[in-house]
C-alpha cells in the first residue's frame, strides 16, 4: 500500500502501487510494488519529447521550452506564450491537434465569467508540448499534417530516445488524451529515464528550463511544481497516477499509482524523499505542507492522505 485516505479517524479508502529508486547512474536503490508491471507513461514522458523537439530544429528558450514539456493549467502566461510560440512561426491555433478543452480550475472559472467562449484546443493541457511538435516539424521540413502518426519522423524520433533512456527494445503504443502517442514503460524503467534527465548532459537545457520555471511547466500548487520549487531537482507527473522525479546528483524516482487516483502522488513522493535523506528536515517539511492533501466536511477539513509506504532497500 503507498497511501490511505482517513476521514473523521477512519481510512476510508487505501491507494496501492508502485515505487522505483535509482542513483544518478540508474542503479535501483529502493522499491516498493511490482515495479516491473507495464503502464502508459502518459504526460511523464514530456521532457523527453521536448528535447526531441530541440533536436529537430526547434528554437525554445527557456520559458517556451518549459510550457513545451509541460501540463499546464491554461493560466493566461500559459496560453500567451503557446500563442506566441506559433505565431513567431508563423502557425496558427488552427494547426493544433488537441482535442478542444477549458483551463483548469479558477482560470476556467475566469473565463466563463469574463467571455462565455467554448473549448479550444489551445486549452488543452498539452498544448504547449503540440506547439513544440509544430515548431520540430517545420525546422525539419516535415509534414505538419499527421504530426502525431507514430509512423511521423517525429515519433519515430520520439521512440528511439525513449528506448535509449528507458533501456526498452520495444513499447506497447497507445493513444495519450491529446492524441499524441502514448509507450508503456514501468517504474523501473521510467525512474531509469529521469535519472538520465538529471545526469545526462543531453537533457541539461530541459532540466534548466523546467527547473528555472517550475509553474510553466506545470501550474500553481502542482506536486510536480512544488518538488521541483523544494529541490534540486524537476517532476513531471502523468494522467492516471504516475510521476517522474529526478534530483542532479542524487537519483530518480518513479511512482504508479495502481487505481490511477493522483491524489497519493504528492504525499507518497514527500515521503520517499524523506525515507531517502535526499531532502533536509525542514525541506522535508516544507514538501509535506505543500503537497498535502485535506478530505473536507461540513465546509472543514476532518482528513487527508496519508503515505504508509516502506521502501524496500536493494
Amino acid at each position: 500500500m503507498l497511501a490511505r485516505v482517513t476521514r473523521s479517524g477512519v481510512t476510508e479508502s487505501v491507494h496501492d502501487g508502485a515505487v522505483a529508486v535509482v542513483d544518478a547512474a540508474g542503479e535501483l536503490l529502493a522499491r516498493h510494488g511490482d515495479i516491473d508491471r507495464p503502464f502508459f507513461a502518459r504526460s511523464t514522458i514530456k521532457p523527453f519529447q521536448g528535447t526531441v523537439a530541440l533536436e529537430c530544429g526547434a528554437e525554445l528558450p527557456p520559458e517556451w521550452l518549459a510550457v513545451a514539456c509541460a501540463s499546464h493549467t491554461g493560466a493566461p502566461v500559459h496560453i500567451a506564450i503557446i500563442r506566441e510560440m506559433l505565431r513567431s512561426a508563423g502557425l496558427s491555433e488552427r494547426h493544433l491537434a488537441t482535442p478542444p478543452g477549458w483551463p483548469v480550475g479558477s482560470h476556467r472559472d475566469r473565463l466563463l465569467r469574463a467571455s462565455h467562449r467554448s473549448p479550444e484546443s489551445i486549452f488543452n493541457n498539452c498544448s504547449g508540448k503540440h506547439a513544440g511538435f509544430l515548431r520540430a516539424c517545420q525546422a525539419s521540413a516535415w509534414d505538419l499534417e499527421g504530426y502525431l502518426d507514430p509512423s511521423h519522423p517525429l515519433q519515430e524520433r520520439v521512440r528511439a530516445l525513449l528506448s535509449d533512456v528507458t533501456g526498452q527494445t520495444g513499447f506497447e503504443i497507445g493513444v495519450d488524451g491529446c492524441g499524441a502517442p502514448t509507450f508503456t514503460v514501468s517504474a523501473r524503467s521510467l525512474a531509469g529515464a529521469f535519472a538520465r534527465l538529471g545526469n545526462d548532459e543531453r537533457f541539461s537545457r530541459v532540466f534548466q528550463a523546467m527547473h528555472r520555471f517550475p509553474r510553466l511547466a506545470s501550474g500553481m500548487g502542482k506536486p510536480d511544481a512544488e518538488l521541483a520549487i523544494h529541490t534540486n531537482g524537476v517532476a513531471k507527473r502523468g494522467a492516471e497516477g504516475c510521476l517522474g522525479l529526478t534530483i542532479k546528483g542524487r537519483g530518480a524516482i518513479a511512482i504508479k499509482v495502481a487505481d490511477g487516483e493522483s491524489r497519493a502522488i504528492g504525499p507518497v513522493v514527500a515521503d520517499v524523499l524523506s525515507q531517502l535523506d535526499w531532502v533536509t528536515p525542514s525541506v522535508s517539511d516544507s514538501l509535506r505542507a505543500a503537497t498535502r492533501v485535506p478530505m473536507s466536511g461540513g465546509g472543514r477539513e476532518v482528513g487527508t492522505v496519508e503515505s504508509v509506504i516502506r521502501l524496500t532497500r536493494s
